[in-house]
């Protein structure tokens, strides 16, 4: 008879993708997997692949978590640029119980040249960071709150560049006064 499962997949999952997003693949030895996630070797295989699976799995679940953030931070908003403010202001102040920094920068730097499944799923992850800006600019600009002679395609682009850095900058010692200070001046590229 077929044992039942005695874990939570979503739990279990969260669990790797936080030791994933840590150490990085390289450093993430399937030991470390079964005994950070608390299963069996056997059941790390039979639920969720290989190693490289599993890491898939993890950055899957980690796109739809940055992309419902981003969105819920940008709702926040009053304004389409306060909704952007409220952005830099995540990215800089909250990690929570998360590793410093972003799974998807880290996945893409150690990663994305050699793997074409883990460049996919981060450049899918940029471009809904970027898109979501820019569907901001918009609004600020129909709203006559940004100028209307801007390219809110390549501003959009800019500023999710600085995020990303501040991302990279942020899983370093990086003083948050001067993240704080490099958002500001993006954010200066948005008055009229």
């Amino acid at each position: 008879m077929a044992r039942s499962k005695e874990f939570e997949e979503s739990e279990v999952l969260l669990k790797a993708m936080h030791l994933f997003w840590e150490q990085g693949y390289e450093k993430t030895s399937l030991q470390d997997l079964v005994e950070h996630m608390g299963i069996h070797r056997r059941s790390l295989y039979d639920t969720f692949g290989d190693k490289h699976t599993l890491f898939i799995k993890t950055m899957e679940q980690y796109a739809k978590f940055a992309d419902a953030t981003m969105k819920a931070e940008a709702q926040r908003g009053r304004t389409a640029k306060e909704s952007i403010r409220l952005i830099f202001d995540y990215l800089i102040e909250t990690n929570g119980e998360q590793p410093l920094g972003c799974f998807f920068v880290n996945s893409a730097t150690e990663l994305a040249y050699r793997d074409p499944a883990v460049s996919e799923l981060t450049s899918e992850g940029f471009n809904k960071g970027e898109q979501l800006l820019m569907e901001l600019l918009q609004q600020g600009q129909q709203t006559g709150e940004f100028s209307a002679d801007v390219d809110p395609r390549l501003l959009a682009s800019n500023l999710y560049t600085t995020m990303i850095g501040l991302r990279v900058l942020r899983r370093t010692s990086a003083d948050k006064k001067k993240l704080h200070q490099i958002a500001e001046v993006s954010m200066a590229m948005l008055d009229k």
